[in-house]
């Protein structure tokens, strides 16, 4: 079976929202770095809006969920980082900026 490419994967993780602001963590830039190599194997790079974050947790299992659910995907790791720190004003899509009203 082929493994999904690193668009198909982001494409994955479009509906997956911050459950406290509700806006997809594509859109919000929390998601830095999305590989795949030859034997399924996928690794996502994410950080959080806060490092206090209380839906952390819950938001890197609905990561992991959909990407896991593709065809092609043997295993999933889920990697939290900070740096670089998470900017809104850098790193948010003009939908997000227009969501959460930054510009």
């Amino acid at each position: 079976m082929p493994k999904p490419t690193t668009e198909q994967i982001i494409e994955a993780l479009k509906p997956v929202q911050d459950p406290e602001i509700r806006i997809g963590v594509i859109d919000l830039g929390l998601i830095y770095d999305v590989a795949v190599n030859d034997d399924g194997e996928a690794i996502v790079k994410m950080t959080l809006t806060t490092p206090a974050c209380p839906y952390g947790e819950m938001l890197m299992t609905d990561v992991h969920r959909a990407v896991e659910e593709l065809d092609g995907i043997t295993k999933v790791e889920v990697l939290l980082v900070w740096e670089p720190q998470w900017d809104p004003k850098e790193m948010c899509s003009d939908l997000a900026k227009d969501q959460l009203g930054i510009w």
